[in-house]
């Protein structure tokens, strides 16, 4: 069987467990996604990263995209029989596989991007984000903004990382504003990452009992929630990278996460022999933020808080204390 011919199939499988990687360099680096990347702007970022650390290691370098639980596992399987000596995995999605697989493969580097396990193994590293402080920052600008002392959140899942948004942007609003009712839903369902049907539902259920603004952490089911605004008019926060240029007139900011460049510094000790690594980073260290500290980008951002100076005031205040350590938030993950 050729070699395209093969990889048509093994695409197809949803695995890429057969396929043959034919060695260019020392080190092999593999990138598993959770689900297909598709115009999941959080998974690109993944993809990114990883062709930037593999250019920078002159590595070879080759993204496996998952399409189910099992392709994901299948998948990890096939970089590990590929010869790979660096497998990175981005979600919770992987957890269990991760904990399984990497005590049977003690000279495989793994890097899990955005999540962690206890206990971890001497080749297993992390990188991690306190997204609760972003998150914070949009709820300042909603109780800030919010007409109607009334505001939504929906997320993808109701697990206790999703509550990094959830109950991030909630506490943010009420500190701000004592009157504002915060009302949170989850899509729930088969495919609750990528599910912009059910996100949408979930978005004009909370739009109908009065929230005039909603942050929407569903990472594809975003745009279901852009698409609600735009039918509905109302304003939205989103999650990951600048979605104003996709709905212009109706994001109000986003929360920002520097997964490329998260996993690149991971990477960095990686090679340089670290053992266990865990990195987590916020608004001190970069690997958090939102649209409106960012006053190179703000006016050309396409956000609405731009527009807003006394709420850019505000949050770039508010931010000031959390980077400074006047202001300690507490970690959401963990009140669960």
């Amino acid at each position: 069987m050729n070699f395209k011919k093969k990889l048509s199939s093994l695409l197809l499988a949803g695995a890429m467990a057969c396929a043959t990687h034919a060695k260019a360099s020392d080190e092999f680096f593999v990138y598993v996604s959770p689900d297909p990347i598709g115009v999941n702007a959080f998974l690109e970022m993944g993809k990114i990263g990883i062709e930037a650390a593999a250019a920078k290691y002159n590595a070879d370098v080759q993204t496996y995209e998952s399409t189910s639980a099992v392709a994901r596992r299948e998948n990890v399987e096939a970089a590990l029989n590929e010869g790979a000596s660096l497998i990175v995995v981005l979600g919770f999605e992987f957890n269990d596989i991760i904990a399984e697989l990497a005590p049977t493969a003690p000279d495989v580097n793994f890097l899990i991007v955005d999540q962690c396990i206890s206990d971890l193994p001497p080749n297993v590293h992390c990188a991690v984000f306190r997204e609760y402080e972003a998150s914070y920052l949009t709820g300042v600008a909603a109780g800030m903004m919010t007409k109607n002392n009334k505001v939504g959140v929906v997320g993808a899942l109701d697990i206790p990382f999703l509550h990094r948004y959830t109950d991030a942007y909630r506490d943010g609003a009420k500190a701000v504003n004592s009157n504002v009712n915060v009302e949170i839903r989850w899509v729930g369902g088969d495919n609750p990452f990528g599910d912009p049907v059910r996100a949408k539902e979930q978005a004009l259920a909370m739009h109908a009992a009065g929230a005039d603004i909603i942050f929407t952490a569903t990472a594809g089911g975003d745009f279901g929630v852009f698409e609600a605004a735009k039918e509905n008019n109302f304003s939205v926060f989103s999650v990951d990278v600048n979605r104003c240029l996709d709905a212009p007139g109706y994001v109000i900011d986003n929360t920002l996460k520097g997964v490329d460049a998260a996993l690149l510094n991971s990477v960095d000790a990686i090679m340089s022999g670290a053992k266990s690594s865990v990195s987590a980073v916020g608004l001190k260290e970069g690997g958090m933020s939102i649209i409106a500290l960012n006053g190179d980008k703000l006016a050309d951002s396409k956000c609405l808080i731009a527009d807003h100076p006394e709420v850019v005031s505000k949050v770039r205040e508010v931010a000031a204390t959390i980077i400074d350590g006047s202001l300690t938030l507490p970690d959401p993950m963990f009140a669960q």
